[in-house]
């Protein structure tokens, strides 16, 4: 089941206190605003920015170009809210704005159309493309050490030979053509696995490419406390959506979080007297265990429609948080203290939502799942690519990683090597294997062998 939110965004200040709806909805449309200026600059100026520029400075340019008409202490206020408030953009990318390259902001928008937010998760999904796999011989529990292919020069045919290790030992087969589809970030950190050495530009390109730290953690409570109704003063249930909900020319991006901006549809299935599909807690100074004041963005997914609801609220983080909590889960193995020791840090967050009762049991949570891939070796300690400021020639590094070594037998594909209007997408590293798929069959005539 896939839906549409309904556009309403709860914001929890510095202090942690609620913004009105209106102030909420005001503020979200602004930060909107300036990322389509943003986006649309790098559109068209990327060949002379700057490779240091960031997306926040950026902000911090456009910001001061707003409430002229407020006095100075009024507009200081205002303008320091939607800089806390443009670093939700972490939660898309899953580095910190601070490190988005502006040079290459443009790579970011993805294909027009609805992002769609998968209810009833990708279970049916998997199910369906995992079918012709069925008949193939795969490998489980195996490691792939070394990958060894012919030289650049060889004129025969490519081979590879792959080298891994799993509970028989060490073992080798040797294939035509081997499609990699391992993360960026395995990539970065296993280059000496290619023998010989992959190309220098695409090595450059691999490098150059940075790699984002994007995670989520799921806690769930025996009920969903906080799902009150938002009646207005008359006793009827009211729907807001902002005017950025709908605008034509918001761009799109990747829909790690399901943004606000791209929603707010008026067949959207969520419940309008449910609390609000999304809360940020901005530069919360209120949370001890975060004293550096790192942004939370929180999904009610009890509001999801039918049966997909539980009580469960999702925290989608993202660069320092990331690692923090990965350093958490790696220092508590044991499963009561590490549930523990992450409700100890999101209870300042799940605490402040509508009716929490800190002495009710069932305000307490019942399950803490964080998926941690700052700690996994095979996912390249992090989670997806994005494009960071330094970087020089973007769009040529995907350009080269997305060709691979083919006179080598050698592919790769994944959400890095996407189409630029796909890239850190799930859309976008089904493109890149289809693609791969295609330029293999091509390359082996089997096409014409068929139509034979």
């Amino acid at each position: 089941m896939t839906m549409n939110w309904d556009g309403r965004q709860s914001v929890v200040d510095a202090l942690g206190h609620y913004l009105s709806d209106k102030d909420a909805a005001d503020n979200t449309e602004i930060v909107w605003s300036i990322i389509e200026q943003a986006m649309k600059y790098s559109n068209e100026h990327s060949a002379t920015i700057d490779p240091k520029k960031s997306l926040y400075d950026f902000f911090e340019e456009a910001v001061e170009k707003r409430f002229l008409d407020e006095k100075e202490e009024e507009a200081k206020k205002k303008r320091t809210t939607i800089l806390q408030m443009s670093e939700m953009w972490g939660a898309f990318v899953g580095s910190e704005i601070q490190k988005q390259s502006l040079k290459f902001f443009w790579m970011e928008e993805c294909i027009d159309g609805e992002n769609l937010f998968v209810a009833g998760t990708y279970k049916k999904v998997l199910e369906k493309i995992a079918q012709p796999a069925e008949e193939a011989g795969i490998r489980f529990e195996c490691r792939v050490n070394r990958l060894t292919s012919g030289s650049d020069t060889d004129e025969s045919d490519p081979s590879v030979t792959v080298e891994f290790e799993g509970a028989n030992g060490k073992q080798n087969e040797t294939f035509d053509e081997v499609v990699m589809t391992a993360p960026l970030g395995w990539l970065k950190t296993n280059l000496d696995a290619f023998e010989p050495a992959l190309p220098q530009r695409l090595q450059e390109g691999i490098q150059s490419i940075g790699y984002g730290h994007l995670d989520k953690v799921y806690i769930t409570f025996p009920t969903a406390f906080w799902n009150i109704s938002t009646s207005t003063a008359n006793g009827t249930t009211k729907r807001r959506t902002s005017s950025s909900a709908t605008s034509p020319t918001i761009p799109n991006v990747p829909a790690t979080t399901a943004p606000v901006h791209q929603l707010g549809a008026a067949d959207s299935p969520v419940d309008p007297s449910h609390y609000a599909g999304f809360t940020s807690f901005i530069a919360p100074s209120y949370a001890p265990t975060n004293p550096t004041h790192w942004n939370q963005e929180a999904v009610n997914l009890a509001a999801l429609p039918g049966t997909t609801a539980h009580p469960t609220l999702l925290f989608y983080t993202y660069g320092p948080t990331s690692k923090h909590v990965a350093d958490l889960v790696l220092r508590h193995p044991d499963a009561a203290e590490q549930k523990r020791a992450l409700v100890e840090f999101f209870e300042p967050y799940f605490s402040r939502l509508p009716n929490f009762d800190s002495g009710n049991k069932e305000h307490q949570p019942s399950h803490v799942l964080a998926t941690a891939w700052a700690n996994d070796e095979l996912s390249g300690y992090g989670a997806y690519a994005n494009f960071q400021v330094g970087l020089e020639r973007g769009d040529e590094d995907v350009e080269v990683m997305r060709r691979g070594v083919p006179e080598r037998g050698v592919w790769l594909a994944g959400e890095h090597t996407a189409p630029f209007v796909a890239l850190g997408t799930v859309t976008g590293a089904w493109w890149s294997g289809d693609g791969v798929a295609k330029r293999i069959v091509q390359a082996w005539k089997l096409e014409e062998a068929e139509k034979a």
